[in-house]
């Protein structure tokens, strides 16, 4: 018997006293039967959804799928318990939705419409209802389809993608049978909504086998119809004499994602397709033998920005997606000025520095280099000795209202364009960025006006 949290048993037992079955079922219950920190708690009910609000008047509802919202309060932990009704679907015209709910009298009824077999099972705090050997499934670390995997995908065509993020989130293989459907399905892809493909695809990158996610997707014949652009550079050869790399385009592209320490689900994206220019500015010496990619960040920029309106990316995700990808090939030299490189970190944005960073570390040890160069060490160290001096106006240890005072001028572009030559003299070196020595300076711009 699998064992229950107290406040989990006690919100079944409010079903059971008034003549309802409820069950937990879907990933909940693979959760427990697999020692894993249970964090959606799903259940199914013999219960109508008015039935249920009756129950927990605090509750909502507002979809037409049967699911009803319980906030639950346990602690200081807080959670939406997500109640179905027992329901059964008819057909799918559109491969996302079905076209009309019916409620179902059993719940062997509910599980039969399940994605995958581990999870299709449903416990009732006694029981175990497993009708598709999802147990099994589960000792032999397979996903395998709810009975014809054809029509499984054909219902919704998102799970083509859930089968590849489960199989790697969870470190299983995807069952033959199940495998070769996806394949012959992959262009059912098209037919779901950019919003859904990268709600899907983000929590792939997120997860800790991202990297083989990817592979997966390529395997299955799903990633030249999500990002062509990464499909494509699988056998450019970029292996030749005096560089670095030891894989092809797109096998460096997914090994870089595996070493990218970021977190941030925008930078392993960026990370993900940082080189995609390559395969379009290839270019081969005969005689030498010497391959290049000149402007390849270039072409790599238009196509983040292409992919980003894709995926349906808002305003700010773009604008780093497209940033980071335009400008993972910078480079950092002794004889660089501090004015150059506060420049650079301008264009970048100081908030964003970090991540070009996480994106630098992915992209060396993707290609079979060492984590860290001298080059990357010595623009951290300078970084820190650059942000002594202002990036901006904003950091100026004066304002608008110290030169009007100072210079007995009113509000107006007169007030911006001094600040501005203020911050100029510091930029250059020839002025420290001290309150009282920009107070003084102030004081010579009245002098010398006089």
């Amino acid at each position: 018997m699998l064992q229950l949290p107290d406040f989990v048993t006690n919100f079944m037992k409010q079903f059971s006293d008034v003549g309802c079955k409820i069950y937990l079922v879907g990933g909940s219950v693979r959760g427990l039967l697999m020692n894993h920190e249970v964090k959606d708690w799903d259940f199914t009910t013999t219960a109508k959804p008015k039935e249920i609000m009756q129950l927990f008047p605090h509750s909502f509802y507002n979809n037409t799928f049967g699911t009803v919202g319980i906030p639950i309060e346990h602690g200081s932990e807080s959670f939406v318990f997500q109640v179905t009704t027992h329901r059964k679907e008819s057909e799918y015209n559109n491969v996302r939705h079905p076209d009309k709910i019916e409620w179902a009298q059993t719940v062997e009824e509910d599980l039969a419409r399940r994605d995958f077999t581990i999870n299709a099972m449903a416990y009732d705090g006694n029981t175990i209802t497993d009708p598709y050997s999802g147990q099994q499934d589960i000792k032999k670390k397979i996903i395998r389809a709810v009975g014809d995997p054809d029509t499984r995908f054909a219902e919704d065509a998102l799970r083509l993608l859930r089968a590849i993020r489960q199989a790697t989130q969870l470190g299983f293989t995807i069952d033959e049978q199940t495998l070769v459907s996806i394949k012959k399905n992959a262009l059912l892809i098209q037919k779901i909504s950019w919003e859904r493909i990268r709600e899907e695809f983000f929590k792939l990158l997120l997860s800790d086998n991202s990297a083989d996610s990817i592979l997966l997707l390529q395997k299955a014949e799903l990633l030249k119809h999500i990002l062509p652009e990464v499909e494509n550079c699988f056998g450019v050869d970029q292996i030749s004499p005096a560089r670095h790399h030891i894989y092809d385009v797109g096998t460096h592209l997914v090994e870089s994602l595996r070493n990218c320490p970021s977190h941030n689900v925008i930078t392993r994206f960026a990370t993900l397709i940082h080189d995609t220019g390559k395969k379009e500015s290839y270019k081969k010496d005969e005689k030498t033998g010497m391959i290049t990619f000149y402007n390849h960040e270039v072409i790599g920029e238009k196509q983040a920005s292409d992919i980003a309106g894709r995926f349906k990316l808002s305003k700010n995700e773009k604008k780093k997606l497209v940033l980071l990808v335009r400008h993972h090939q910078f480079t950092v030299t002794a004889d660089q000025s501090d004015k150059a490189l506060r420049r650079f970190i301008r264009q970048i944005g100081i908030d964003n520095i970090d991540e070009m960073l996480a994106l630098r570390t992915g992209d060396r040890m993707g290609s079979g280099a060492k984590e860290t160069s001298w080059r990357t060490e010595l623009f951290k160290k300078r970084l820190i000795d650059v942000q002594k001096v202002p990036f901006t106006v904003h950091d100026l240890k004066i304002t608008g209202d110290d030169v009007m005072k100072e210079l007995g001028i009113k509000p107006g572009p007169k007030v911006g364009a001094i600040l501005n030559d203020i911050f100029e003299l510091i930029d250059n070196g020839e002025l420290p960025n001290e309150r009282e020595k920009l107070l003084d300076k102030l004081k010579e711009f009245k002098n010398t006006a006089e």
